[in-house]
């Protein structure tokens, strides 16, 4: 059962399914994180992810996408042994690159602990990165059971562990946060491990001649535009943990806790809609790339707007729901923060509900323009956003007294402008392979007009 391709549909839900009960455990968790690290240790958690998705998006975040779509084009045999050999160097590159930075990082944070956090972390790095490229391989062959599993294994791993750590380091917050982190990479390896034991078991049989090796730039011509679409979330939030909390600090003497409140609770809540919607953009990528590639954009063009219809039916009564029991969401998932602290929440998660739909249309969107054979495109709509998040955040709360609404307000604006550009670039990218298709077909009619004239 587990080795089969799926439909559309059906691969949709078995990922959506995944990365919702992923995304569960991982709320859940934040009840006792929360409990156990307070307010500012989970700042302290937060201000060191940044730098980890900077790096893991450079070995890992657009491997999935990128590997899916050559391989389900029918064009990239085997290209998933060649991302094995580049990425894991990648990986590699990024787990030192994270060590070495852990004591700049905590030194401009102003914020010692980082650096233990960082260095429990890095390993994470290398392993994401071979675990993406069997994601990947099996998500082009339109199988979703692999990632759907190794995510609920992450999860699973991580809250018992962290769990475990943050108790038993309760009572020293550095080491506590430290630890919990250190469960993240315990998580990684073990998933890699079910990953590839999984790879080894179903990967396609060798022909009996030699193949010749995909080259990588077939790989990275995919991959890198993917990857610089992915990294500018990250780096924004690295920006944003930066500007935002030196400013809050001018007003409020518990700005890391604030930041903590936003960025590691806020965010939790609103993306727990977001990852149901992440099983249609993995799973219209096998759906669209193979028309895409043979010159059928009429046909791509109906099964991404499919797509984003889809998207938008099930992230707009997400967001109202969101929006609606915002106090029962934080009572429940966050029951341990102070009052205050949970007042903050119910208005961060109630001004940001709307990021269910924005954000949730970006992520479909972005699959749609890579499977459309345009990722390029999706990179400048991430980094133009990314941009604008940051310089937002930057003067909502400088000159505004919106405090840390700013941020929220401003990861509004910046997902809205990114969904309507990325929605404006697919209809743009197909009117384009309409009348390049047109001027090919014109060509060939004239060409063949003087075939007759010769005859």
């Amino acid at each position: 059962m587990f080795s089969q391709k799926q439909s559309f549909i059906k691969g949709a839900v078995i990922i959506s399914l995944g990365g919702f009960i992923s995304k569960i455990l991982g709320a859940v968790y934040r009840i006792p994180l929360t409990a156990f690290l307070g307010g500012q240790g989970m700042g302290i958690y937060q201000m060191v992810y940044p730098l980890y998705c900077i790096l893991l998006t450079v070995s890992a975040s657009g491997i999935p996408t990128g590997i899916a779509r050559l391989i389900s084009s029918g064009s990239g045999k085997g290209a998933e042994k060649q991302a094995f050999l580049l990425y894991g160097a990648v990986g590699v590159i990024g787990t030192i690159m994270m060590y070495f930075l852990s004591a700049p990082l905590a030194a401009i944070q102003g914020e010692g602990a980082i650096r233990l956090c960082c260095v429990m972390l890095c390993p994470a790095v290398f392993f994401v990165s071979i675990l993406s490229v069997v994601r990947g391989y099996f998500q082009g062959r339109g199988n979703m059971y692999p990632t759907a599993v190794t995510e609920v294994c992450e999860q699973l791993v991580k809250v018992g562990l962290g769990c475990g750590l943050a108790y038993i380091f309760r009572k020293n917050l550095s080491l506590a946060v430290a630890s919990t982190l250190f469960a993240v990479t315990v998580s990684e390896v073990v998933s890699t491990a079910l990953a590839l034991l999984w790879y080894y078991r179903k990967r396609a049989k060798s022909p009996l001649y030699k193949e010749k090796p995909i080259p990588y730039s077939a790989i990275v011509k995919y991959t890198i535009p993917l990857t610089l679409t992915a990294i500018a979330l990250p780096v924004s939030q690295l920006l944003e943990s930066i500007v935002a909390v030196r400013l809050l600090k001018g007003f409020t003497d518990n700005a890391t806790a604030l930041y903590g409140v936003f960025s590691g609770c806020a965010v939790t809540i609103i993306n727990l809609p977001v990852s149901v919607t992440y099983g249609l953009a993995a799973a219209s990528v096998p759906q669209i790339s193979p028309l895409s590639e043979k010159g059928d954009m009429d046909g791509a063009k109906k099964k991404a707007y499919k797509s984003l219809l889809i998207t938008f039916a099930i992230s707009v009564p997400a967001a109202i729901v969101l929006f609606a029991f915002a106090p029962l969401a934080v009572k429940l998932i966050f029951s341990s923060l102070a009052g205050e602290e949970k007042a903050v929440l119910i208005r961060l998660v109630r001004i940001m509900a709307v990021n269910a739909v924005t954000l949730s249309l970006v992520q479909t969107s972005s699959a749609c323009l890579t499977s459309l054979g345009s990722p390029v495109k999706s990179t400048i709509t991430q980094w133009t956003t990314a941009m604008l998040r940051v310089l937002l955040t930057a003067v909502l709360i400088k000159f505004t007294s919106l405090s840390i609404s700013g941020a929220a307000i401003s990861a509004n604006i910046a997902y809205l402008v990114a969904a309507l550009i990325n929605f404006w670039y697919i209809v743009r990218e197909n009117k384009g392979r309409g009348n390049e298709n047109e001027s090919n077909f014109n060509r060939l009619r004239r060409a063949s007009r003087r075939l007759d004239q010769k005859g």
